[in-house]
């Protein structure tokens, strides 16, 4: 081969590598490329995932500030500083939409953390969170709200000037060279008007369509926010008024009552209350029907809301009872605010109706007494009081000077105890006279003191009793005596014996009380001389509850005169005692027998109606079903 031949076979291998190295370049360079693009893909993703965690994060917080049950102000807070700091935006708040007096205007509900903001206040004649925003006088926001649209403006100036008309042109220029944003972007929320829009402040020109998506997501929550929150406020005041009145219910003026006691007592400063009665609400509701009934209470109603204080605590207590805490007012200032009640009610007289009038009494805390429960029995003995001496006037209660209802009762059950031959075992008995011992020693309320040991007496010959029930028979026992309007020396009487009346049982021999079938006539003589065995052989020994044994050895008498043990009749039984005796069968039919299964407090109730004017009188019953429906009606 020749010089020329080996030259061209030369540049043919040279060309050969040449062309293998471009053609292996050029794969480098598309592989390069790709992998550029790729990652630049990845870039993508990855900060979309971020945007879309950080988004979620800002949802699962507003989902559980809505589930926390905080006040509406404190989640909306939360919720604009938290859009504002996990999705970037310069400023976020919410506009609450209004109509009053001033036209329809909007006010801020909620605002993020900005420093911008300290600047326009410094600007503004008085702040803005406390202006009312001409902000529907712009075309953007009228836009907004037809069509029901997210809206993102570029031009700042003007949503500042709509959202804040009064700022001065001078200090415009200055405001907007400090924001440092691109745009605002206006929310509706639609399903609520009333809380009109949220705002945010971007650094960027244009919203993204998965950041209005977002936007229109998170809007919803806040509308469910919104409607929680409300709802919350709702099953609250529920739980707290009289749907009547809208005045508080029992509930919150105990709970009141106690946290004034606590203030009071630490600062020695007194309190008082008022009781009201609401006077021949029976003749009204006869006369006139129970829609009259329910005005005259509603007038009651809102003469205490008109001459109450802001922190002044008026409650229907039930029926038409009412009561006034006073904090901070002595027993001159509470007579003061009382005859002004009063005198208001006789000076607001019902369509139809014509004139009502009310009874009053007042107790104040550190001058007549320093423990709340005998302070509201006091209450209650002055208001019964004026109602019994011709009813449209205030009385003052009276401190207790004499020996106290519980402590005759916890002197006769520690007596019993330590004296009588009960049938019950002695472990029992001591510790029973040792709670009771302590009661008397330590001087303090000792109604708990006393409703435990005589459920634990009963427990212990009707293993089926109830515990609790011996209190809830003295209260329904005294809220009947003020209806029947017993004087306070009976209602105390009354209080004692209905702790007391059974105590004959604790003599009687257990397989009588616990036998399961028919008694014999012998047996049944037995059960019915038990009235007697407690007064004679039990009560009579014991000095201090002489006045009390006719109330009990009365006790099973018939209004038709077939009870025992002597057959008296109608007027021949004291009241006290027919109240014992519905109690007694009342709080029996709800408990299990060995025999039969407890009723419901319905069904009960429809037997103590069949035995009305035959054991006892259809005045009695007619009172006792109202009040425990009322009881039922509360607890449902």
């Amino acid at each position: 081969m020749g010089i020329f031949d080996k030259f061209i076979d030369f540049t043919k291998q040279i060309n050969a590598v040449e062309n293998h190295l471009y053609s292996g370049k050029k794969d480098f360079l598309e592989i390069y490329e790709r992998n550029v693009l790729l990652e630049k893909e990845i870039e993508e993703r990855t900060n979309e995932l971020n945007e879309a965690n950080r988004r979620m994060l800002t949802l699962q917080h507003i989902w559980e500030m809505m589930n926390s049950s905080k006040p509406l102000s404190s989640i909306l807070d939360s919720t604009v500083n938290n859009l504002q700091k996990e999705l970037g935006y310069k400023y976020s708040c919410i506009l609450q939409r209004k109509i009053d007096e001033n036209g329809e205007h909007y006010s801020l509900m909620a605002t993020s953390s900005y420093s911008l903001f300290e600047t326009i206040n410094e600007k503004l004649e008085s702040p803005i969170n406390t202006q009312h925003l001409l902000f529907n006088n712009s075309e953007i926001v009228k836009t907004a709200l037809k069509n029901q649209q997210i809206i993102q403006s570029t031009d700042l100036r003007l949503g500042l000037l709509t959202l804040v008309p009064d700022i001065k042109e001078e200090y415009l220029e200055e405001i907007l060279s400090m924001t440092h944003c691109r745009s605002f972007i206006l929310v509706p929320l639609s399903k609520l008007d009333r809380f009109g829009f949220v705002i945010v402040l971007s650094e960027r020109a244009e919203a993204t369509e998965a950041e209005l998506d977002f936007l229109k997501l998170f809007a919803q929550q806040i509308e469910l926010a919104i409607t929680i929150a409300d709802l919350f406020q709702v099953v609250r005041e529920q739980a707290i008024t009289d749907p009547l009145t809208t005045l508080y219910n029992r509930r919150y003026f105990e709970e009141a009552l106690d946290k004034e006691f606590v203030r009071s007592n630490r600062q020695k400063q007194p309190f008082s209350i008022i009781g009201i009665d609401l006077d021949h609400l029976k003749q009204i509701n006869d006369k006139f029907g129970h829609v009259y009934g329910d005005l005259a209470i509603k007038q009651i109603s809102t003469i205490l809301k008109q001459n109450a204080r802001s922190i002044d605590v008026a409650a229907r207590i039930g029926g038409e009872e009412f009561n006034v805490l006073l904090p901070g007012v002595d027993s001159h200032g509470a007579m003061i605010a009382a005859e002004r009640i009063r005198k208001a009610i006789e000076t607001s007289p019902i369509e139809t109706v014509g004139d009502i009038t009310a009874s009053l009494g007042v107790a104040t805390f550190l001058e007549h007494s320093n423990n709340v429960e005998e302070l509201l029995e006091l209450t209650d003995q002055a208001m019964y009081h004026s109602k019994r001496n011709g009813r449209n006037q205030v009385t003052m209660a009276t401190p207790i000077s004499e020996i106290s209802w519980q402590e005759v009762a916890l002197t006769a059950f520690k007596d019993i105890l330590s004296t009588a031959h009960v049938n019950i075992p002695e472990h029992l008995k001591k510790e029973l006279y040792h709670k009771l011992q302590m009661a008397i020693e330590q001087n303090t309320n000792p109604k708990d003191t006393l409703y435990t040991v005589a459920d634990a007496l009963v427990t212990s010959y009707n293993p089926q009793h109830t515990f609790g029930s011996s209190k809830s028979k003295v209260v329904m026992a005294t809220t009947l005596a003020r209806r029947f309007e017993l004087g306070k020396e009976d209602a105390d009487k009354l209080r004692v014996a209905m702790l007391l009346y059974d105590v004959g049982n604790l003599m009687l021999p257990q397989e009588i009380l616990q036998k399961n079938g028919p008694l014999t006539p012998e047996e049944r003589a037995y059960i019915e001389n038990h009235p007697k065995i407690a007064a004679q052989e039990i009560l009579e020994p014991l000095s201090n509850v002489k006045e009390i044994i006719p109330i009990i050895e009365k006790h099973h008498e018939n209004w038709d005169g077939s009870g025992y043990p002597n057959k008296l009749s109608g007027s021949d039984i004291p009241l006290s005692s027919q109240i014992i005796l519905i109690l007694d069968a009342y709080f029996a039919l709800i408990e299990p027998r060995i025999y039969r299964k407890a009723l419901t407090p319905y069904e009960a109730l429809e037997v103590i109606k069949q035995d009305a004017n035959k054991k006892w009188n259809s005045t009695l019953v007619n009172e006792f079903v109202k009040l425990v429906e009322i009881e039922l009606r509360k607890a449902e």
